[in-house]
């Protein structure tokens, strides 16, 4: 395999943890990707962090935003540069394992898949593991839309076969790429080895629960235009399934 992997990590005020995320790609044994860093418009050292790396790396590709734009449209920014035939996703305070882009990669060549992912481990500012989740091989639109399977920081897709997808900005913007996504190809393929390491800290956004549940909603309304039944039967299994997500770490 030799295709290019489009790495997109949008950046802001990530100095603490953007080493670590940069490291864990430079660590990949895939050796074929481009890492797309856009900084909208930093206030810590980060943005020196990321000039450093990609000083001695050429595949280091660095975006800097002349005003904040927010992370959905530095998303779109770097994909719209991307070169890669695959596109793949990492924030710039997650880590990815060595093995993770080789091991789907594989996967999707083995089985055809347009879309993949994997189990991952969630770690906290100190980069401890406090818990994982565990994924099923399979997800279809329809069980992607009971519950948020497939964490961002480990989709891959095939961009050259696919199209780029890009995000809006209403809210789990990147939950509804991946049921557009699904909606296309019908199922995606994943890989039950946790490939990488999604960090919660304190001020998460995935700790509101009650902004994320009223975002959840409006998606099933607004985004998918599924009718009430449909939307609350979907919503109480997302609603469940949300509380029994991750698992402890033993």
């Amino acid at each position: 395999m030799k295709e290019l992997v489009s790495i997109i990590t949008p950046s802001y005020n990530n100095a603490l943890f953007i080493e670590e995320t940069i490291e864990s790609v430079l660590h990949q044994t895939y050796p074929h990707w481009e890492l797309i860093i856009i900084d909208d418009c930093s206030l810590d050292n980060s943005l020196e962090i990321i000039k450093r790396y990609a000083k001695d790396e050429p595949r280091i590709k660095l975006i800097i935003n002349t005003e904040n734009v927010g992370v959905s449209e530095s998303r779109n920014i770097a994909i719209r540069s991307a070169k890669g035939t695959y596109i793949a996703f990492l924030d710039s305070d997650d880590v990815w394992l060595p093995k993770k882009l080789y091991k789907q990669l594989t996967l999707m060549k083995k089985t055809n898949s347009l879309m993949s992912y994997s189990s991952y481990k969630t770690i906290n500012e100190k980069s401890i593991v406090t818990g994982y989740f565990l994924v099923k091989t399979k997800v279809s639109y329809k069980d992607l839309l009971k519950t948020s399977t497939i964490g961002t920081l480990t989709t891959i897709y095939n961009a050259k076969k696919l199209g780029k997808f890009y995000f809006d900005d209403r809210g789990h913007e990147d939950y509804v790429m991946k049921l557009n996504i699904l909606k296309r190809i019908g199922v995606a393929r994943g890989v039950r080895e946790p490939l990488a390491h999604y960090r919660i800290v304190e001020n998460s956004i995935s700790r509101n629960k009650l902004q994320a549940a009223s975002w959840q909603w409006k998606i099933y309304r607004e985004s998918e235009k599924l009718p009430p039944l449909k939307s609350f039967y979907y919503f109480m299994h997302y609603t469940y399934n949300g509380f029994t997500k991750y698992k402890k770490k033993d």
